[in-house]
């Protein structure tokens, strides 16, 4: 079973988030919240989630993939976060995938795990870098880091996870499952 870890603080998107978990279990992936502040994080819309585990508890090993909500604050602290800025660096050296979404891409440049083409929020760019950004794609797979725009993006995104870490066959019963287009 593959294992995904997704990292939260205050201010996370809890579309995109909740978007992320849910796909990801429906296909048996097993999925570990890890708190960057409070094991309690409320998100940018005051919905509050209980994560599973402290960031610092955390080891790169135990996981296939580490994926990252938007939101903000969110994606500043996880920037900011040297648990998190670690992992990110541990599984780019380690060849594991690296996942983010809106404006989370920002946490992987200053990782300096982002690869050359990436997308993210309209004008979140501007943060991050104008070259390799590309504004009309949802999705952007550029080897092993996957990067997505926004909220409206965040189920496609998931199942391009499912995908990627479980294949065809369980990403389209997921799919199908949820009617997805």
């Amino acid at each position: 079973m593959a294992k995904i870890l997704i990292p939260i603080s205050n201010g996370f998107e809890e579309i995109e988030a909740i978007s992320i978990i849910d796909i990801c279990r429906r296909a048996n992936i097993e999925v570990t919240i890890a708190a960057v502040e409070n094991i309690q994080t409320i998100g940018a819309h005051n919905i509050k989630i209980e994560a599973d585990c402290k960031i610092e508890d955390v080891k790169s090993d135990d996981f296939d993939m580490i994926v990252l909500p938007g939101g903000l604050p969110n994606a500043f602290t996880l920037a900011n976060n040297n648990h998190v800025q670690t992992l990110l660096k541990e599984f780019k050296i380690k060849n594991k995938k690296i996942g983010a979404i809106c404006a989370a891409p920002y946490a992987l440049h200053t990782a300096d795990v982002l690869n050359e083409n990436f997308t993210c929020y309209p004008s979140f760019e501007n943060k991050i870098r104008t070259n390799g950004y590309h504004e009309n794609d949802d999705i952007v797979i550029d080897n092993n880091v996957i990067t997505s725009k926004g909220p409206a993006t965040a189920m496609n995104f998931a199942l391009e996870i499912v995908d990627i870490l479980c294949g065809e066959e369980i990403y389209t019963n997921v799919k199908n499952g949820l009617l997805a287009k």
